[in-house]
């Protein structure tokens, strides 16, 4: 059992610890190309978390990771077989419950490790650190950690070199041969204004994607991935120890 992670933890233990932070992994149900399962952003998730929880625990902090939420927010693909879809609205509400929970029994730092793009917790959290003023909220978007080109060398954001090769170290078993995966390829709008970053619209992904990825893949490995993964794991990890150690209230210089 690892003591840093709720289920497999039990009440034996776990009603001695003097528990700071949690940590919840949010991903997504989708299709991810033709070669990464549907859990693709799951299993990330989770296993960034985890091994982050893990060597934060072995210098002292008290960092407790909630079991995983598999469904994110995926309204733009609707028509795609099985991507599961919650609503924002959705996550509000299940945020806000397990927020009660956690202020209730005096666990008031929450850090969320996020592992799909369709997931926009910053208003989440803007609101609910209104409604909760003891709780200090946080989120983080693992793949924006670090320089990608410093690990990879093809751009995506969905089934791409990046996630593959994170899969190809995590779990290289559910991973199909990179000769049946797509190549990528996004169409790009019509409209000037989204094609120059200064306007948005949610992607309807059936139109914009050929094989549901978003960045070639071919080039991903496992030895890229295990890097990526030390690199995020680690920096997580750091980040855990500074949060156990600063006070919500005094967190700014010069206070």
């Amino acid at each position: 059992m690892r003591s840093y992670i709720l289920a497999e933890s039990n009440w034996k233990d776990l009603r001695e610890e003097q528990i700071k932070i949690a940590i919840l992994p949010w991903g997504a149900t989708e299709a991810h190309n033709y070669h990464l399962p549907y859990a693709t952003d799951n299993f990330e998730a989770e296993s960034i978390a985890a091994e982050a929880a893990r060597l934060a625990w072995e210098k002292g902090v008290k960092a407790m990771v909630l079991p995983t939420v598999p469904f994110g927010v995926n309204t733009g693909q609707d028509d795609i077989a099985f991507c599961m879809n919650l609503n924002p609205s959705t996550q509000l509400a299940i945020l806000r419950d397990l927020i009660t929970v956690l202020d209730r029994q005096g666990v008031h730092k929450l850090l969320v490790v996020n592992g799909h793009g369709g997931n926009e917790f910053k208003p989440l959290l803007r609101q609910l650190g209104l409604e909760f003023p003891r709780m200090f909220l946080l989120m983080t978007n693992f793949f924006q950690i670090g320089n990608r080109s410093d690990f990879f060398e093809e751009e995506g954001d969905h089934a791409d070199e990046l996630e593959t090769s994170l899969m190809l170290h995590l779990r290289p078993d559910l991973v199909r041969a990179l000769d049946q995966a797509g190549t990528g390829d996004q169409r790009a709008s019509k409209l000037s204004a989204i094609r120059e970053g200064w306007a948005w619209s949610e992607r309807k992904w059936s139109k914009a994607t050929i094989d549901t990825g978003v960045g070639n893949p071919k080039k991903a490995t496992a030895e890229k991935g295990a890097a990526y993964f030390e690199l995020v794991t680690r920096k997580i990890s750091e980040f855990l120890g500074e949060l156990d150690e600063i006070d919500p209230q005094n967190r700014y210089e010069d206070q």
